[in-house]
């Protein structure tokens, strides 16, 4: 597996211990009551572009501005008229009208450290943090939903594909609350994942049970060390994650990639990426109702044009396929596809001091989001920046609003208050007002 590093040297595996805690909460808001009880469940499937994608270079291109702003690539028409993304989101064009792109979410924060943590939490981090710090002062959504929702058959309610995002964590929900990692890659020959296989000590017909797992089991490694910040309180929710995952057919068989018919595997790609979007599909039909991939490398302050021609066309491939393939089976009705990153990229382009190739740096007043599926109307650009990409202009939302919409789509109150282990309350997202057009 790539470890990719950001522009201040630091790497996934670096950060820091997050909080354990409780959990209570209020009532659903007006618009859960109105959800039937027949509701059928819905899931997330999250691509984490870690870095920051920008978004001259694939959602909203700037062809009339000067060629220092504009960058290499052409604006291409897509399937919906008025729509226009870069030459590189060719397939992603094709499919314009099942999805819908946000161009106009912005903040304050312009660093990884804090941008990764508002995006991933819509919470801004209470103290300034450094760029390339892993931070945690707030529940992140996939540990929300792990908690509100929980999944059947044995399997954990949240997974984080290949790692952890920097903020990614439970805080005070607790362990059992962060993501199953899956480090392994699905596009290996012989592909497995820790944790589900049944020890062959424990199979001679002897009941699988704590003892067993206690004298055997001792190197359990149920979560990344860095998601638990009370190692001892959450040792007990590992072991029963170890009965649970070991004694569920469901759980093993999700992870059974190699059971795709081949034409099904190539179409989403035989790389890492491909893979594990496909894993991610497989995960949904299971019944996890959060999924991130988290990709890197997307930290472009140089070599910006030809990693998109590479990166970003492997990346509008995969999204692509997977959107199409859960809208065929009738699964994207039912699940949300996201892609998104911190910030989106300066407009004007620049070259660093020792690089030989250009690339565009931080900047937080304007990205664009790719929303698909669960409800998401279709084919639509909601927000828009200025004519040069340097701020969103037009029906301005802010991180809040996004993991507010995301809350809603999965049946749970964004208006909740929730309550650490200290009885100290915190709102699950200050502003709890959804992005109103993609509702």
């Amino acid at each position: 597996m790539a470890i990719f590093r950001n522009c201040e040297g630091f790497t996934r595996r670096e950060s820091l211990s997050l909080g354990l805690g409780a959990l209570l909460g209020g009532g659903l808001t007006g618009a859960l009551r109105a959800r039937q009880p027949s509701s059928p469940p819905t899931s997330c499937i999250l691509f984490w572009l870690d870095g920051g994608p920008s978004h001259f270079e694939t959602f909203d291109p700037k062809p009339d501005a000067p060629a220092e702003i504009r960058g290499e690539y052409k604006a291409i028409p897509t399937k919906v008229p008025g729509m226009f993304f870069s030459e590189n989101m060719k397939r992603l064009a094709a499919i314009s009208d099942k999805l819908t792109i946000v161009r106009s979410v912005r903040h304050d924060q312009n660093n990884h450290g804090a941008g990764n943590h508002y995006m991933m939490t819509g919470a801004p981090t209470r103290i300034p943090v450094s760029c390339g710090a892993f931070v945690s002062f707030h529940p992140s959504m996939g540990s929300v939903v792990s908690h509100e929702r929980g999944a059947g058959g044995g399997l954990p309610s949240y997974f984080s594909i290949p790692s952890m995002t920097r903020s990614g964590g439970p805080n005070f929900l607790g362990s059992r609350h962060a993501p199953f990692v899956v480090p392994d890659d699905p596009n290996r020959a012989i592909f497995s994942v820790r944790d589900v296989t049944i020890p062959s000590e424990v199979t001679d017909g002897r009941a699988i049970d704590r003892r067993d797992l206690r004298a055997r089991l001792d190197q359990f490694v149920r979560f990344q060390d860095r998601a638990a910040g009370d190692p001892v309180r959450g040792l007990d929710e590992n072991y029963n994650q170890a009965v649970s995952i070991m004694k569920s057919a469901v759980a093993q068989q999700a992870f059974e990639v190699h059971r795709e018919p081949d034409r099904v595997r190539e179409a989403f790609g035989r790389t890492g990426l491909g893979q594990r979007a496909l894993l991610a599909r497989r995960l949904v039909e299971a019944g996890v109702p959060f999924i991130t991939i988290n990709d890197g490398g997307w930290d472009h302050h140089s070599d910006i044009f030809p990693k998109f021609k590479t990166q970003g066309q492997a990346l509008e491939s995969v999204v692509a396929t997977l959107i199409e393939d859960l809208d065929q089976r009738g699964m994207l009705d039912t699940t949300l596809v996201m892609v998104m990153g911190e910030f989106g990229r300066t407009p004007k382009i620049s070259t660093l001091p020792g690089s030989k190739t250009p690339g565009r740096d931080h900047w937080s007043s304007a990205m664009s989001v790719l929303v698909a599926g669960c409800g998401s109307p279709r084919g639509q650009v909601v927000g828009a920046t200025d004519r040069s990409g340097y701020a969103a202009m037009e029906k301005i939302y802010g991180p809040e609003n996004l993991v507010s919409s995301v809350y809603l789509k999965l049946g749970i109150d964004p208006g909740k208050i929730l309550y650490g282990a200290n009885g100290r309350p915190a709102h699950l997202v200050s502003d709890p007002r959804p992005i109103a057009e993609l509702m």
